[in-house]
């Protein structure tokens, strides 16, 4: 997340593990105008996803419905996905998550902190154990304690607790589909640091 350089389109797609090609047919055309329009590039994963429409529509579909969960401070939410995008080594979900946690104007000046969490003086006592339930989430097999539990659910309320469980049950099914098939940086975050002249 700390590189200023990016691979071109063409040398970041070469990894991607199944054929991509923008614009394909009528639906790839609209999904990637819709994409720039809103991104400002064609989302690699989507064009992943359009090997298998069906579930191309079910994760559009799904993300829709999980972008209108509420009952979880959104500043720890984004911690949280980034911790465990930075666990699985997502390199593209944590650079997506930076643009964003940015364009909803959240804080984001802890986020390159988040993978040394644990050296870092920045983070609050509530964020700490928001990062350290989301490892142990992560890991396989889970290593989540009742103590992690109980003081999470103090924090929290039960219904954010449940919130940011499944948030990072959320983040490890993007972080593992998209790095398992190549995905990397598009330099989203990058768009985020550009300065106006």
């Amino acid at each position: 997340m700390n590189a200023t350089t990016y691979a071109t389109t063409e040398q970041r797609r070469e990894g991607i593990r199944v054929p991509v090609q923008e614009g394909k047919g009528l639906f790839g055309k609209l999904m990637g105008w819709y994409s720039r329009r809103t991104y400002g590039d064609v989302l690699d994963n989507a064009l992943v996803l359009q090997h298998h429409k069906p579930i191309l529509w079910a994760v559009m579909k799904f993300e829709g419905k999980v972008a209108r969960w509420d009952r979880l401070d959104p500043d720890l939410k984004v911690l949280a996905q980034m911790a465990s995008a930075s666990q699985i080594g997502c390199s593209w979900c944590m650079d997506f998550g930076y643009y964003a946690a940015h364009s909803k104007g959240l804080d984001t000046s802890k986020l390159e902190e988040v993978p040394f969490w644990r050296e870092s003086s920045r983070f609050t006592p509530v964020e700490r154990r928001v990062l350290e339930y989301t490892e142990a989430m992560t890991v396989t097999p889970p290593e989540v304690t009742d103590e992690m539990a109980d003081a999470l659910r103090a924090d929290l309320g039960e219904d954010g607790f449940v919130e940011l469980t499944m948030m990072v049950a959320v983040e490890n099914e993007r972080s593992r589909f998209n790095s398992a098939l190549g995905l990397t940086s598009q330099g989203f975050k990058a768009q985020c640091e550009l300065k106006p002249r």
